[in-house]
């Protein structure tokens, strides 16, 4: 244990640095890195970009992942007014938050740096069939 943040664990042990684990959370990260925004907002973002289901979030659910990632360090919030005049809270991501993010798309550039060279493999190991039905090595 350290003794920061009033004796929290260390970022490491508290955040998994693979997107796998935190999916969602990475999302948001991914999202908040751009610009703040509330929670309406995010679930319209995720849904318009295709990165999840249009439906999949409930506005309560989403405000659940934030808050938990607001505990942990990786967001900060603050009351914004909307365009209808409703106070909303907004939240931006924390230095902490960059850099789980950062270290969740290096993970993933590593991934998909072997991910590659296995398509690689596959590709030369087994050809894909010819046309007329014969594999490239009957010839």
């Amino acid at each position: 244990m350290c003794d920061c943040h009033g004796g929290c664990r260390e970022a490491h042990h508290r955040h998994h640095p693979l997107p796998e684990r935190g999916w969602i959370q990475f999302l948001l990260l991914l999202l908040l890195n751009e610009e703040p925004m509330h929670g309406y907002q995010l679930i319209s973002e995720m849904e318009e970009r295709g990165l999840v289901l249009e439906g999949r979030f409930r506005t309560g659910s989403i405000y659940t992942i934030l808050n938990r990632m607001e505990e942990n360090g990786l967001l900060r919030s603050s009351h914004g007014e909307s365009d209808a005049g409703r106070t909303r809270r907004i939240y931006e991501i924390t230095g902490e938050g960059r850099e789980h993010l950062k270290t969740g798309l290096e993970y993933m550039l590593r991934r998909k740096r072997f991910l590659d060279q296995m398509e690689e493999y596959y590709r030369r190991h087994f050809p894909e069939p010819q046309p007329d039905g014969d594999r490239e090595d009957d010839v």
